[in-house]
């Protein structure tokens, strides 16, 4: 079993910067798959970044590439992303997960095994 447990998320304004971390415990996070997905009250879960075992592999969402930045650290059993020139629409709950099965990267949520109970991010105008 692996338990993921976000913080970072808060209140900032539009053009500001967050950055979420995601923290493993339970497993070393090193044999998994990574990754971040957000979700708002009226719109389905959405995949927002994903990184291989690894760390060479990085795959992004087509609303947060070139603004948001995944990363990991084995050593602290920790995914970060990174979050800038924050937008409105990126208000959400995010969400880390992790995935034993995942060759390199994955931007689906079945493939994932284990999730986080979610980090709020509200970007204001």
């Amino acid at each position: 079993q692996v338990q993921l447990v976000e913080s970072g998320g808060g209140l900032v304004q539009a053009g500001g910067s967050l950055r979420l971390s995601c923290l493993a415990s339970g497993r070393t996070l090193k044999t998994y798959a990574v990754g971040w997905f957000r979700q708002t009250p009226t719109k389905a879960r959405e995949f927002v970044a994903s990184m291989d075992k690894g760390g060479g592999i990085t795959e992004y969402g087509d609303s947060v590439r070139g603004r948001f930045t995944i990363s990991r650290d084995n050593s602290l059993n920790t995914v970060f992303l990174d979050m800038n020139s924050l937008k409105p629409e990126d208000t959400a709950v995010y969400y880390c997960a992790a995935g034993q099965r995942i060759l390199t990267i994955a931007t689906v949520t079945p493939l994932y095994d284990y999730w986080g109970q979610g980090t709020q991010v509200t970007v204001s105008s």
